[in-house]
């Protein structure tokens, strides 16, 4: 047999780095009315109104990883994974958030997680992304301390349960996109509009934060370690002039360190703080809250990167007759020449990766960190498919491939970053945009029983896993 010529590895990572990917729960298990699942509220809002969804694809189904996860986690095996990110679904596991475990949801997590280590991939196990049960977003959600209690209640069980064999807990996936989504820009149910409940919703997500942490700690779970997972979505200034600058202080203030600082110091920036009394917006707080989240910051911090936020001072004084919303304090700043993914318009910045990692080394005592999450979501992908089913993502491998290298940078220089995780194994639904943007290393055809197939950014993957670098 000939010889194949040795690659050239330019880029290379430290030994034990983490390679793998992420996903969620209500994305990919589908099976959303079985195994005595209770609703969560995507499946209420897609009951309501499922016009809201893209081609009126709803959470039912999705991806079928409930009943496929066998071939799905070969699958990661065969395309170099040594570590994969899901979460638990609380409506799964608690149907009703707060009452009695449902069993055959024990069943199917345990399943995921012994077939995961049966493949020599560890789980990265994630207890909340976006999936509020609905019996609690009935009782308020995260504006409730009822709620709050309740979730601290299931990390407990979820730890108990898996915990022997789990050693990375992380409590949230990007806590600020339900404040957002939920509560400030009508893309999450319940589709709300108040500033001061997004405010009530963002600290109540940091107190539940933290009392799983507590939990955790006070369990002395042996070799585990907790974390959180955060977009950290770099603001920056048009220009240096000050009131730029002050505009991308103050929507890093509410985007990134309004989690972030919590999280990793156990304070909120005192800024945020001021920024927020002197307009009359503080959270109702209780006490002994402070010192709950001062005890309880995070041992590892999962960092998710798609694209910058570039911000610039105002043009025009906001409507005092208007909702109170962040941008009130600057404006959206579109960069002439800019690099964009046309199909999710987002803007492609691979350096805000470097940068974010250098801000956590620099300013958040070097923790412990991975990235989470970062990907490119393509529309209409079935073009690039040629005679052998074959999916021909050249662009994917090359996003991945560019953020690597700043990845790589950072760790030259010093950060503590311990794994690179795609968004996302396969393809999955993406909440109100369904099946529209493809992400997945690996297609599903759903128009054909859901068929999986590796696409060439898959091989590209494996290559990546193996040689440990490119």
């Amino acid at each position: 047999m000939e010889q194949q010529p040795k690659q050239e590895i330019s880029f290379r990572f430290p030994d034990g780095f983490w390679w793998g990917s992420a996903t969620s729960a209500t994305q990919i298990e589908g099976a959303a009315n079985e195994g005595g699942k209770g609703p969560n509220i995507w499946d209420y809002w897609y009951e309501k109104e499922p016009n809201r969804f893209f081609n009126g694809v709803g959470p039912s189904v999705t991806s079928d990883f409930y009943h496929r996860y066998k071939e799905d986690i070969a699958l990661m095996k065969e395309i170099g994974h040594n570590s994969f990110r899901f979460s638990i679904s609380w409506s799964r596991l608690i149907p009703d958030g707060n009452g009695d475990v449902n069993e055959e949801a024990v069943r199917f997590y345990n399943n995921v997680i012994n077939e995961l280590l049966a493949n020599d991939i560890e789980p990265f196990v994630n207890l909340f992304h976006f999936d509020m049960p609905l019996a609690m977003q009935q009782l308020g959600g995260w504006e409730s301390r009822d709620v709050v209690d309740a979730y601290a209640r299931y990390a407990k069980i979820c730890f108990e349960l898996f915990g022997d064999r789990v050693k990375k807990w992380f409590t949230h996936n990007e806590p600020i996109v339900p404040v957002e989504g939920g509560y400030l820009y009508d893309f999450h149910y319940p589709n709300v509009f108040d500033f001061q409940r997004a405010v009530q919703v963002a600290y109540h997500t940091i107190v539940a934060h933290a009392k799983a942490v507590q939990v955790f700690k006070q369990m002395n779970m042996k070799d585990g370690k907790i974390g959180i997972i955060l977009n950290l979505t770099p603001s920056y200034p048009r220009s240096s002039h000050p009131a730029d600058v002050k505009a991308a202080h103050i929507a890093d203030l509410f985007f990134n360190r309004s989690f972030l600082d919590p999280a990793v110091k156990g304070e909120y920036p005192q800024d945020l703080v001021d920024l927020l009394r002197e307009h009359g917006y503080l959270p109702v707080t209780e006490e002994g809250d402070k010192e709950l989240i001062k005890e309880n910051t995070v041992d590892i911090l999962g960092i998710n990167y798609y694209q910058p936020r570039r911000v610039k001072a105002k043009e025009h004084l906001p409507n005092p007759e208007a909702p109170f919303m962040p941008e009130r304090f600057f404006d959206y700043y579109v960069m002439p020449g800019r690099k964009m993914n046309p199909y999710r318009g987002w803007e492609i910045y691979e350096k805000g990766i470097y940068d974010i990692l250098m801000n956590v080394k620099e300013n958040y005592g070097n923790i412990e960190c991975f990235i989470s999450e970062n990907g490119m979501g393509v529309e209409g992908e079935e073009r690039f498919r040629d005679e052998n089913g074959m999916i021909h993502d050249d662009y994917r491998i090359e996003f991945i491939r560019e953020h690597l290298k700043w990845v790589h940078k950072a760790i030259q220089e010093g950060a503590n970053v311990k794994g690179y995780h795609l968004w996302t194994f396969m393809d999955n639904w993406s909440w109100t945009n369904a099946y529209k943007n493809r992400y997945g290393l690996v297609a599903v055809d759903l128009e054909n029983n859901r068929k999986r197939t590796i696409k060439k950014s898959g091989y590209w993957f494996k290559k990546l896993a193996e040689n440990n670098g490119f």
